[in-house]
């Protein structure tokens, strides 16, 4: 999965009660768009280029994997939404919100509807200084100078007052309760992409299983009953060893770590794949490992049905994984259910993604954070 874009846009409003439209205009794009990551402190700026009431102007980031236009797209309708008129006329006018992108990561974008970063935004002192409240290290790839350069060379001297502090709607989700999460699910329930995500709007730092360097895999799907026995052995020694590296690099009361896996998930799949006296002869060298290692603060189970994990990994088109049978992802799905109920000190949440695509819907993966955020309180 590729990484999100960083998205910085300026809200402004002077119709309406001003506090409620941007409030509402952060919830709506949080919500419906992208994850709002970060929002400046809200600002009282006169009306820019002609007479009107004060404004109320904010910057905020946002991440998302939508294209440039296809943000600006989204953004326009949201607009629309929260009651823009735009009326056929030349210049400035008064407006119950405007949404402009401001920045789109540090590309320059030239077309007929998009020009990124907006052209005047050195020039205004109601986009420069919430965008400095938001402290990114961001250059202007034009100009190629940072935020605090702009400022310092705006000819824009108006009087732009604080206002109040704005919420940002994940800090409402205290993941910093946790220091280590981990995501599991079935093969293609969207773990590693769930993971990604978290790890990038809250910060975190990543444990990812390394899956696709194990050599025995392909082999186990061509001859199951041949290569379970070397490919569950070598998955456990490789997870013992990922685990032990990548978690010793972290101070686990300090840092906060999402990984996409849980080592136990080595005994659900040997008890699927594995006879049972090569089973009996795994599960004990399991359980020597698995006392050494550390459990998860929350454990979060993706669940999916079986039909929309075969579309999932159709989807993906990993070859060795395409001959995948139903019973076999359903055996999976009852081991890691057996697990959970069997756990009396793991802190489980289970969320049912079977009809959400949390990497396409911002609404869905809100839902995800929404369910997150449930267990926590």
């Amino acid at each position: 999965m590729n990484k999100q874009h960083q998205v910085i846009l300026s809200l402004g409003t002077n119709q309406g009660n001003r506090l409620e439209n941007i409030e509402r205009c952060i919830d709506f794009l949080h919500r419906e768009i992208g994850t709002i990551i970060k929002v400046s402190k809200l600002y009282e700026t006169p009306s820019w280029g002609f007479e009107s009431e004060p404004f109320y102007n904010c910057a905020v980031v946002m991440n998302s994997h939508k294209s440039a236009h296809q943000l600006l797209e989204e953004v326009l309708l949201l607009e629309e939404a929260l009651g823009r008129v735009r009326e056929d006329v030349t210049g400035y006018q008064a407006r119950m919100i405007d949404i402009d992108v401001i920045a789109y990561d540090e590309e320059i974008i030239a077309s007929e509807k998009l020009q990124v970063p907006h052209p005047q935004m050195q020039n205004r002192l109601f986009v420069l200084l919430p965008m400095r409240d938001l402290n990114l290290d961001w250059r202007h790839p034009i100009l190629q100078k940072y935020l605090h350069e702009l400022l310092v060379l705006s000819e824009d001297k108006s009087n732009c007052k604080v206002v109040q502090n704005l919420e940002i709607p994940i800090a409402k989700i205290k993941l910093d309760h946790f220091n280590y999460i981990a995501i599991e699910g079935n093969i293609g329930a969207g773990k590693t992409t769930l993971t990604n995500k978290l790890a990038e709007d809250f910060n975190a730092k990543t444990v990812l299983e390394r899956f696709a360097d194990n050599p025995f895999l392909p082999k186990f799907y061509e001859d199951q009953s041949r290569y379970a026995f070397p490919l569950e052995m070598s998955f456990l020694a490789d997870r013992y060893q990922q685990i032990s590296d990548d978690l010793a690099q972290f101070d686990l009361f300090k840092d906060f770590i999402v990984a996409d896996y849980h080592i136990f998930k080595s005994l659900i799949f040997a008890k699927v794949t594995l006879a049972e006296d090569e089973y009996r002869l795994y599960k004990t060298m399991f359980d020597i490992i698995y006392k050494e290692m550390p459990k998860p603060d929350l454990y979060i189970y993706l669940y999916q049905n079986t039909e929309r994990l075969l579309a999932n990994i159709k989807t993906r088109g990993r070859s060795y994984e395409q001959e995948i049978p139903a019973e076999y992802l359903e055996k999976i799905n009852n081991g890691y259910l057996d697990y959970i109920k069997s756990q009396k000190n793991l802190n489980v949440l289970i969320i049912d993604v079977t009809n959400r695509d949390f990497l396409n819907n911002q609404e869905d993966y809100v839902f995800v954070l929404e369910e997150i955020r449930n267990k926590i309180q």
